[in-house]
């Protein structure tokens, strides 16, 4: 496993990140395609024996139980000293009033229902899970400083938002004092780079660490095109992310991978990898390749003339991945 700074931070991170939203009980949150605990124990433990070290859910992953799981997996496998681990705050987790948003009353609460969740002190990064246009900026950013100042989480970061929206929450964070977003975990893979316009440029001159979902586009990526699975059958929010006309794209991934003799999902998170800006693709597993398909993509460095191939079939399309 390879290790590399968060951003501009000192922390070191392993180059894959864990995406856990495939982990809670698929009777609780709308994931009806989730792994429950017996399930989904054993890939959280290949990828610590792997040297993974760094995990990625949220408050709003299965209701809740994605965080349990998690945080009783790693207690059993992993030193907490050594995990990097990360969860979000925005989405509603009970119905009436409060019981979602960016609030300072909000992200109060559900810090300490992640932490009691996850079973631990303190997370390593905390996110606000898209941009909440119904709170000020400001309560939000100074809600977690102090979040941080507490003790409960030692750095914060962001998720997928506009550009200016980002910039402004940077500038809010420097003018006042107030702990600096460390990272942006955006929607960016080959079926969907609109985040290279904007929004990556300003992670790399701001120093911001990017850890994309989704690189493998719900793996649309990794398989013929058409082919439909548990997932794409019920996931209702990955539906409204791609487009019907990108074959294309998918078969210059085939062909890519036919010609080097690995899989598909390599190539896809090698492309990903590939952009200076990227920190860590994170990357779901609910097959036992999944994950040796991710560490040995680190170990796959595509020419400019597979990156151009890759990339070619490529058309401008309109923003999605922010809801």
């Amino acid at each position: 496993m390879e290790y590399v700074k968060l951003g501009s931070t000192g922390l070191d991170v392993s180059r894959i990140c864990l995406g856990c939203m495939s982990y809670g009980e698929p009777g609780r949150g709308k994931h009806a395609w989730t792994l429950g605990e017996e399930s989904g124990r054993p890939f959280i433990k290949r990828a610590v024996e792997a040297g993974v070290n760094f995990f990625d859910t949220a408050n709003v992953y299965s209701d809740g139980s994605s965080e349990e799981i998690v945080g009783r997996a790693l207690a059993e496998y992993a030193d907490r000293d050594e995990i990097v681990l990360a969860t979000k705050v925005r989405g509603r987790m009970r119905p009436g009033p409060n019981g979602g948003g960016l609030s300072r009353k909000a992200i109060m609460a559900e810090i300490d229902h992640s932490l009691r969740r996850l079973g631990t002190d303190y997370v390593d990064l905390y996110q606000i899970h898209r941009w909440d246009p119904a709170t000020p900026i400001e309560e939000t950013v100074e809600a977690l400083h102090d979040v941080v100042k507490a003790g409960k989480a030692r750095y914060v970061g962001a998720s997928s938002m506009y550009a200016w929206q980002f910039a402004k929450a940077l500038r809010v964070a420097e003018r006042n004092g107030w702990t600096r977003f460390a990272t942006m975990q955006n929607h960016y893979n080959l079926l969907y780079r609109e985040e290279e316009r904007e929004m990556l440029p300003l992670c790399a001159d701001a120093g911001v660490g990017v850890i994309p979902w989704s690189p493998l586009a719900r793996g649309r990526l990794t398989r013929d095109w058409g082919t439909a699975t548990a997932r794409t059958e019920t996931d209702e929010f990955g539906k409204t992310l791609y487009r019907d006309d990108d074959r294309a794209i998918v078969e210059a991934v085939a062909k890519v991978a036919d010609e080097r003799g690995v899989s598909r999902a390599q190539v896809a998170l090698a492309w990903v990898s590939r952009h200076p800006a990227v920190t860590a693709p994170i990357v779901g597993a609910t097959e036992p390749h999944h994950l040796d398909d991710a560490i040995a993509s680190l170990s796959l460095e595509l020419t400019d003339e597979e990156a151009a191939m890759l990339e070619g079939p490529y058309t401008a399309r309109e923003v999605r991945g922010f809801a």
